[in-house]
C-alpha cells in the first residue's frame, strides 16, 4: 500500500484511488447497497462489502494522508430509492472519510438520482462536477459528455462509471483485475478510475460492451494500469 505510481505530474495511483497533488484523494463507484440489490434478485451474496470497503479505505487513506476525499459518482446502487443497506453503509463511508480524510465531496453519478437526503444528513457537498488546479482538471462521473465552460477549459478529465477491468490469461487460468485507463478524448487527457465496489471486479473493457461515451473511440490506444497487490503498467490495451 505504500506504492504510489505517478502517471502524470502530481497525479498518482494509490491502490484503487487517485491522489492529486498530495492532497485530494478520488475514488469512484462505491455502489453501497449492491449486495442487498442482488439479494432481492434471489442471489444470496454474503454482506461483506461494508467491512471490506472500510478496511481498504483505511489502508489507502493511511498511505495517502489526503486533506480531501472526492467520491466521483455512484456512492449508492439503487436508482429510484434508498435501501436500508444504502442508508447504513453510505453514512458509514461518509463518517469514516470525514473522520480520517478531511473534507468530503460527492460528485453525482447516474445511480445518484436521490442521493441528496444522504448528503444532507451529513452536510457534505453534492455537485454535478468538480474542478481542480484552477480548472485544469475536471471531475465528472462519465456517463454523459458535459457541455459547459469548465469542461471546455479543462485539459485533464477524470471519470468513473465504466468500472474498467481486464482479464489476464496464463495457460488455462484466467483472472480479472480492476484497472485504471489513461488515454485521450478530443484532445483532452482522460483518466478512468476502477470501481471501489468490493463485490465485483467490473467490466472487461476488451470483451464486454462499454457504457461511457468517453470510451467509444480509440479505446485500444488507452494505457492500462492494473490494480492488484501493487499497480502494474501494462502498456496499451491493444497489447494486453
Amino acid at each position: 500500500m505504500e506504492h504510489f505510481l505517478e502517471i502524470l505530474p502530481g497525479i498518482q495511483i494509490v491502490d484503487l484511488g487517485l491522489l492529486i497533488d498530495g492532497e485530494t484523494l478520488i475514488i469512484s463507484d462505491v455502489h453501497v447497497g449492491y449486495e442487498e440489490a442482488l439479494n432481492k434478485q434471489g442471489l444470496l451474496v454474503p454482506r461483506m462489502q461494508a467491512a471490506d470497503l472500510r478496511s481498504r479505505l483505511q489502508r489507502i487513506i493511511a498511505a495517502a494522508k489526503p486533506k480531501r476525499i472526492v467520491i466521483n459518482g455512484d456512492v449508492k446502487h439503487e436508482f429510484g430509492t434508498i435501501s436500508n443497506q444504502e442508508w447504513r453503509d453510505a453514512l458509514m463511508v461518509l463518517d469514516f472519510c470525514a473522520a480520517v480524510g478531511g473534507k468530503v465531496t460527492l460528485v453525482k453519478g447516474n445511480h445518484d438520482t436521490i442521493l441528496g437526503p444522504i448528503a444532507d444528513k451529513r452536510n457534505v457537498d453534492l455537485v454535478d462536477h468538480l474542478t481542480l488546479r484552477n480548472g485544469e482538471i475536471y471531475l465528472c462521473h462519465g456517463h454523459v459528455i458535459p457541455n459547459n465552460a469548465d469542461f471546455r477549459k479543462a485539459k485533464i478529465v477524470i471519470i468513473g462509471h465504466e468500472h474498467p477491468a481486464v482479464t489476464l490469461k496464463d495457460n488455462i487460468r484466467a483472472e480479472k483485475f480492476k484497472c485504471f485507463l489513461w488515454g485521450t478524448y478530443r484532445g483532452k487527457t482522460v483518466i478512468v478510475l476502477p470501481s471501489f465496489n468490493m463485490v465485483t471486479e467490473g467490466t472487461d473493457v476488451l470483451r464486454e460492451e462499454l457504457l461511457s461515451p468517453f470510451l467509444q473511440h480509440n479505446l485500444k490506444a488507452f494505457e492500462v494500469f492494473i490494480a492488484a497487490d501493487r499497480t502494474y503498467h501494462f502498456g496499451k490495451l491493444k497489447e494486453v
